[in-house]
């Protein structure tokens, strides 16, 4: 490495970034570099053309993940990660998977289901954070991150599993409610258990069968449309293994 004694250096397009004092240049100042500095040690980065003499680094280092973990707390999923340095970072996006322990497929469908968007470039530890709270589908959940340059580039991070089984069974209120045509129903399982959910009228006349399957534990959701349904008050029932729980619901045209 060639230590610069004495060096100018003129900017014609773009920016000169001294990061450890986060002075910026703009494009066309001429500034001196002396007294022993070094472009790689120092921390000096030019980003574009320059005239002068001496040896550059071969460049800044990409984006550089140390840590990528989960921790699940109260039927959430925390997602924490960290870099050491960024070069042109736009930002990440964030996958979820669904494992099912019955697939013999080995690798589950990836969706996106989040972005955090990047620090640009940067010399210094950073910290990232997201948390999935909908963990629809089933228990057990796998997670990646696609971290993306600012040219479009992108390279996908390690892949992180986790566990989520509810502690008990549960039908929760729909949403919304009042409805106008469809809405939501959640329920969750303990463990794999056969599923029946279906929606009756005021008298007790059955008028729709939404679930009747057996399902692995974890949280579900079902839409209920009632589009040639008329107006009023209906009953929404779950009958599962050891459990059954009883819901009203307004549908209002």
């Amino acid at each position: 490495m060639i230590k610069l004694k004495y060096l100018w250096i003129f900017i014609f397009a773009c920016q000169f970034v001294f990061a450890q004092s986060s002075v910026v240049y703009e494009a066309g100042t001429i500034i001196e570099v002396q007294g022993g500095a070094d472009f790689c040690t120092d921390n000096v980065t030019i980003q574009g053309t320059y005239s002068g003499t001496g040896t550059l680094c071969n460049g800044p280092l990409p984006v550089e993940l140390t840590l990528f973990t989960a921790e699940v707390k109260e039927n959430k999923v925390n997602l924490y990660w960290k870099t050491e340095t960024e070069v042109g970072n736009f930002g990440f996006e964030i996958e979820r998977a669904l494992i099912n322990p019955k697939s013999t497929i080995q690798n589950s469908q990836f969706r996106k289901i989040g972005f955090i968007g990047g620090h640009g470039n940067s010399n210094s530890p950073i910290e990232y954070s997201f948390t999935d709270d909908k963990l629809f589908g089933g228990s057990n959940f796998k997670y990646r991150l696609k971290q993306i340059d600012n040219d479009g580039q992108f390279e996908y991070s390690d892949i992180v599993e986790v566990g989520v089984v509810p502690d008990e069974f549960a039908l929760f209120q729909n949403y919304p409610n009042p409805f106008n045509p469809t809405t939501t129903i959640r329920y969750q399982l303990p463990k794999e258990s056969k599923v029946n959910i279906k929606i009756y009228d005021i008298l007790g006349e059955q008028v729709m069968e939404l679930v009747n399957e057996t399902k692995q534990a974890g949280v579900y959701e079902v839409e209920f449309n009632a589009q040639n349904l008329p107006s009023g008050t209906y009953i929404y029932r779950i009958i599962t293994e050891g459990f059954t729980e009883t819901k009203k619901l307004l549908l209002l045209k």
